[in-house]
């Protein structure tokens, strides 16, 4: 029989493994080439800009094995939130036909430098107060932290960087789904500790669509003449820095 140390020894190895094939397959994936709409609302225009402009990151700044389970952990439970919803009566589609090779819904703007994927759209559905068809869909997994203060709070309040997916989203994909930007979209939340639900009707905020394709223009513009947009904050402490994957090279970098 093995004892304590083996066995956890034996789980080490395994672990290490696991996020050693993870990193490998991550790092072979191309680079996205474009600035992406589900990315725009994050607080530094600069931190965006690095993004698109692909600037290496800080030494261990990376994806590890632990955040790419994470992801995929995500994504296995957004499938599972369109299968209940699909059973709930929603006529929820994720994908522009019925086969697995048909492509998302989403959207792609000068000469495909701004870009967007929708996790679904939703044609018909219950009888639901407020909400009328077509409807965007979009689907986060969070900690049960976020989750409460999301349910508690309102997407808007708590997670701006979804609700400016969200408006730039439905502005966007309006030419092709025509209605979308009318109707509110529907945004669904899953705990990941409890598998408790949040759903919440978001109007489409034309405003905020603006602003944030505005912000778009200005990275882009910025980029094409080498100058750099500037800083979210006017120390290196600052909450956002602290965890950004650029801190050094940003801060290393004339005001």
């Amino acid at each position: 029989m093995l004892d304590f140390n083996s066995r956890s020894q034996a789980g080490l190895v395994i672990n290490a493994a696991i996020d050693t094939a993870l990193e490998q397959d991550n790092a072979a994936q191309a680079p996205r080439n474009y600035l992406g709409g589900s990315r725009l609302g994050h607080a530094c225009e600069r931190a965006l800009q690095f993004e698109y402009l692909q600037a290496p990151k800080d030494e261990g700044a990376g994806f590890d094995g632990r955040l790419l389970r994470i992801f995929a952990i995500g994504h296995v439970l957004e499938d599972l939130a369109v299968a209940w919803l699909r059973g709930a009566g929603f006529q929820l589609f994720t994908r522009k036909g019925d086969q697995p090779e048909a492509s998302q819904f989403g959207f792609s703007i000068v000469g495909g430098r701004i870009r967007g994927h929708v996790d679904g759209v939703i044609a018909g559905g219950p009888d639901i107060p407020g909400m009328a068809f077509p409807a965007l869909w979009e689907c986060k997994t969070m900690n049960a932290k976020a989750w409460r203060e999301t349910a508690s709070k309102g997407v808007a309040a708590a997670k701006p960087i979804y609700a400016a997916q969200i408006a730039i989203y439905q502005a966007y994909m309006d030419a092709a789904i025509p209605g979308v930007a009318d109707n509110p979209a529907l945004f669904t939340a899953i705990n990941k500790d409890t598998a408790e639900l949040h759903h919440e009707l978001v109007p489409f905020n034309a405003e905020l669509a603006q602003r944030m394709s505005d912000r778009a223009v200005r990275i882009l513009r910025a980029s094409d003449a080498g100058e750099l947009l500037p800083r979210i904050a006017v120390a290196a402490d600052h909450f956002e820095c602290r965890f950004c994957p650029w801190a050094k090279r940003c801060w290393d970098q004339p005001a």
